[in-house]
């Protein structure tokens, strides 16, 4: 592969992650909602009872940001923290009967743009992308743990 075309595979992947993330913003918004605070409710209906830095660490953002966020979701009554038995310092995030609702809800939204978003393109194509999406982020990931080098594979 040369060079050229690795650049252009780039330059489309921060193109397309950019104009994605404004479409489901623009979607999650006529929910209520925003892509951010999509991705907490989503995460924790996975992983109920999470602490805010283990939640922090699984969404690879800076605790403080996530504590804004966290914030909203508690004002808006979507989200409660709870006093960890174990650590008195800590708090364990729960869905609210509301939060449950919008993030059940919000799955056929995340169809609804899959679909809209992956119209046409064959399965086989899908598959060789989301693929090659998890050998990038890899690399990525062995870059930062070692920068200047990335894991030949």
């Amino acid at each position: 592969m040369t060079l050229d075309l690795k650049r252009q595979l780039i330059a489309q992947l921060v193109e397309s992650s950019r104009l994605l993330r404004n479409y489901i913003d623009g979607r999650a918004k006529t929910r209520g909602t925003t892509r951010a605070q999509w991705i907490v409710l989503f995460r924790l209906r996975q992983q109920e009872g999470l602490s805010q830095v283990d939640l922090a660490e699984v969404l690879e953002l800076q605790p403080i940001s996530l504590v804004r966020l966290l914030d909203r979701l508690v004002e808006h009554g979507l989200l409660e923290r709870r006093p960890d038995p174990k650590d008195r310092r800590a708090n364990r995030l729960h869905l609210t009967r509301a939060g449950r609702r919008l993030v059940d809800d919000l799955d056929s939204l995340r169809d609804s743009i899959a679909t809209d978003v992956l119209r046409d393109i064959p399965t086989d194509a899908i598959r060789t992308s989301l693929d090659t999406l998890v050998d990038i982020k890899e690399h990525i990931k062995n870059s930062s743990e070692h920068p200047g080098h990335i894991a030949a594979k």
